[in-house]
């Protein structure tokens, strides 16, 4: 039977053992252990110092290249798009700071800005009662509109087709001219009833009938890396948008156009050779390649992908650079004529 002197024998025997272990530790091996560390740490600390070097320096670059954009842009976009109504399309989620710069970088090129659509979660929604809500608003929209549907395409494209054939129009560039009124009236009755639906929201007046569209995707791709509903129904919008406009253009962050994002799936579709795309519109440079994509779509040019080539960008921005027209389109006529889309 084992007992209490037992126990206390092996207690003593496992605190011996310890205090022989850091003896030897702290006298007999303490050279050679301690040189080895020394000597790794030192190479550590020196490895991390050249990396914090490089990464100051990289942050300084971007920034004087950040400045260097901001102070060169209005020169560069000077009269490149006057004349021209711009609509700001954004999906749930976009950065508040692209939407920001994209409105400045149109001003600074010559154009107006309509007004903003904000198309909620709601408008992405595949469940069954968001789905029959959607339909059900926009057959109500287009029997009050005299326009007709293609039932073939999803309920999200139809809708698409609804909004892209009241507020925009290729022959509305006008620098003074307005838009009929009743065509206000009619796309913002529409807008409103999407608005009531939970479908979008409006800043400004987007009614008002635009000629080029930039669309403005999430800030952040989705988590899985995989295409989600966002990116799915970010390709029939933007067909349906580009029918419609002179040029329109999807923009998004640097750090959110990779793998799995809309803009990474808008430019492995067909629908990329309507469409530019620029991936770093979080930056003064891509906010400025954005205004120069739409002039050369205007102008009639190819669509191109625009940015980082780490997010797929094919080059940094269009070349030759566009350069101003020097003209403006014909003012809208004073009398509304209804848009058919035809089955």
């Amino acid at each position: 039977m084992i007992d209490f002197r037992y126990h206390l024998v092996s207690i003593v025997a496992v605190f011996l053992a310890l205090a022989i272990g850091i003896v030897l530790g702290s006298t007999e091996l303490q050279g050679p252990a301690y040189n080895l560390l020394d000597k790794t740490t030192s190479k550590l600390q020196s490895e991390l110092g050249q990396v914090s070097s490089q990464r100051d320096t990289a942050q300084q670059q971007a920034t004087e290249g950040e400045m260097y954009a901001q102070a060169v842009e209005p020169t560069v976009l000077h009269d490149l798009l006057t004349g021209q109504r711009l609509l700001i399309v954004t999906e749930p989620g976009a950065q508040s700071s692209v939407v920001s710069g994209i409105s400045s970088a149109a001003l600074a090129a010559g154009a107006s800005i309509t007004g903003q659509i904000n198309l909620a979660t709601k408008f992405f929604d595949s469940s069954g009662a968001a789905q029959d809500s959607l339909n059900q608003t926009t057959l109500d929209v287009a029997q009050a509109a005299g326009l007709q549907l293609d039932s073939s395409t999803t309920y999200q494209q139809q809708a698409a087709q609804v909004i892209a054939s009241e507020i925009l129009d290729k022959a509305a560039a006008s620098s003074t001219g307005k838009p009929p009124a009743d065509q206000v009236t009619e796309a913002s009755t529409m807008l409103q009833a999407y608005a009531a639906s939970q479908f979008l929201s409006t800043t400004g007046q987007p009614s008002s009938p635009a000629t080029l569209v930039v669309v403005v995707t999430p800030q952040n791709p989705p988590s899985d890396g995989s295409a989600d509903q966002l990116d799915q129904v970010l390709i029939p919008l933007v067909t349906e948008l580009a029918a419609k406009s002179s040029a329109t253009v999807v923009v998004g962050s640097s750090a959110g156009s990779g793998a799995g994002s809309p803009i990474a799936v808008l430019r492995s579709n067909n629908v990329a050779s309507q469409v530019s795309t620029v991936d770093n519109a979080d930056l003064v440079a891509g906010q400025t390649v954005a205004m120069q994509a739409l002039a050369v779509g205007l102008a009639g040019g190819k669509a191109g992908s625009y940015g980082f080539t780490a997010n797929g960008a094919s080059a940094i921005a269009p070349s030759p650079a566009p350069t101003p027209s020097g003209s403006e389109s014909a003012t809208p006529t004073s009398t509304s004529t209804k848009k058919k889309v035809k089955k």
